[in-house]
């Protein structure tokens, strides 16, 4: 079902999850602190090569947008395509937008930011969702979805304000679907400051929580 980019749920369509096959769960919440939109991918068996090569190479465009640098007053548009160039390389693509703005109480899909060509220019205080994906009809589907804070960059240049995106969806990728050979230095750097910050903020909340079972599998997903 999840190879449907915008599956809904029915009493005819329901199936029974097994360890042999991706499950793709796209879920989230309204808070008084903030609304959430999070999508995880994970594979519970032996992912085949095409799957854990399609999850990387989505896993490297989350990672090209979310640490990139741009001047402000950029069209989203203008960058999103770091998002697909990992998959573009192999004749890959998802065919939904990158990212749309969160709101807080109000729509989870918030225009006018976002990635798309009616979307207003980027800056400093906007939050928007980064979610690359790819679907193979009747097989799998694969997407990578956290919500991002669009913030000042710290550049060496004294020229106008640059941005930048700060994650701030902390939950671990799993680990089962990376094949660390396609990675870069730098975007491994990147996965392992990302899990830093998770056992930082999450691991003691868990811990004062007295969640033990949640805070050993954290601690184990969040090795470098």
């Amino acid at each position: 079902n999840a190879a449907l980019a915008h599956y809904s749920p029915s009493n005819s369509s329901s199936r029974t999850l097994s360890v042999g096959e991706m499950y793709l769960f796209d879920t989230g919440g309204q808070y008084l602190d903030g609304t959430t939109d999070i999508t995880r991918t994970v594979h519970w068996g032996e992912p085949t090569p095409l799957q854990k090569e399609a999850y990387t190479r989505v896993l490297m465009g989350s990672i090209d947008l979310s640490r990139l640098v741009f001047p402000s007053n950029t069209a989203g548009r203008t960058v999103e395509s770091f998002a697909r160039h990992a998959l573009w390389d192999v004749g890959l693509n998802y065919g939904h937008g990158t990212g749309h703005g969160i709101g807080n109480f109000l729509t989870i899909h918030e225009w006018p930011v976002g990635f798309q060509s009616n979307n207003v220019p980027l800056e400093a205080g906007m939050f928007t969702s980064i979610e690359p994906g790819y679907y193979q009809d009747g097989e799998f589907g694969i997407r990578i979805e956290d919500v991002v804070l669009v913030v000042e960059a710290q550049t060496e240049s004294r020229e106008k304000p640059f941005l930048t995106f700060e994650v701030v969806s902390l939950v671990p990728y799993d680990r089962n679907l990376i094949d660390l050979s396609l990675l870069s230095s730098e975007q491994i750097r990147y996965l392992n400051s990302y899990y830093e910050r998770i056992r930082a903020h999450v691991g003691p909340e868990l811990r004062r929580q007295r969640l033990e079972e949640a805070y050993e599998w954290l601690q184990e997903s969040t090795k470098p």
